[in-house]
């Protein structure tokens, strides 16, 4: 039997008739996507990264190598450059500062536009808060464009309970986000540098490259801190009484 796929005179006049289908066409490929398929095909046998994914060292290399397109790599390293001048702007923390009570508004709800505020409400005795001042001091450094702060629980607030300590708020651009309150929240004293990052990155506080949970639990932890109301707060407003504790 002859094949009805065949490219015959004989097949083609079946077809205009009818009595078998019509050939398939061929999908067309596109200039475009030839070339990204040659283009994926170099990279992958190469290794060669995207240049949007390069160092400026790495761009500094590509063009010594006599490899532009249309001054691409110049633009993507003036666009990498103004990033960094951005970044390097926004860095102007990088420290922990204690804080009292007459400086809270200022320091937190006024700390200005597009600024994170972590402050950590402790107390000399309790074990667990010197871990969080420690992990806190190593965190400031890393992430610079937060603003870290901390004070005596009782200095900053009056009569604010011992058993809340460690007691951690998160505020953006005056408004609280959240909170982490009690040992059981940060997990007690086996929490570690990492865990607080990942705890202060899922509030938004800081911009972690973490992808997921270093304790490796997949139980969410969003009952150990409380997500405010967004609208803006002075401190009295908002820090509960001590009747809510």
């Amino acid at each position: 039997m002859q094949d009805p796929s065949a490219d015959t005179e004989w097949n083609d006049a079946l077809r205009r008739h009818g009595i078998i289908p019509e050939k398939k066409k061929e999908a067309e490929i596109t200039e475009d996507e030839i070339i990204k398929m040659v283009d994926a095909a170099v990279k992958a046998k190469t290794g060669e990264k995207d240049v949007n994914e390069m160092t400026l060292d790495e761009l500094n290399e590509k063009e010594d190598e006599d490899w532009d397109d249309d001054g691409l790599i110049e633009q993507i390293r003036q666009q990498r450059l103004a990033e960094m001048k951005v970044l390097q702007a926004k860095s102007k923390f990088g420290d922990v500062r204690e804080i009292s009570a007459v400086d809270y508004v200022d320091e937190v709800n006024k700390a200005g536009d597009d600024v994170w505020v972590v402050l950590h409400l402790y107390k000399s005795g309790i074990p667990l808060c010197d871990v969080i001042n420690h992990h806190i001091q190593a965190l400031a450094r890393k992430f610079p464009t937060t603003k870290f702060l901390k004070s005596v629980s009782t200095t900053c607030i009056p009569n604010y309970p011992d058993k809340n300590l460690p007691t951690i708020f998160i505020y953006y651009e005056g408004d609280m986000k959240g909170q982490l309150a009690g040992p059981l929240t940060f997990g007690g004293m086996s929490l570690t540098q990492n865990d607080l990052e990942w705890k202060l990155s899922k509030l938004g506080a800081v911009k972690s490259t973490m992808k997921s949970d270093p304790r490796g639990t997949n139980v969410d932890d969003s009952s150990g801190f409380s997500m405010l109301s967004r609208s803006s707060r002075t401190r009295k407003e908002s820090v509960s009484s001590d009747d809510d504790y």
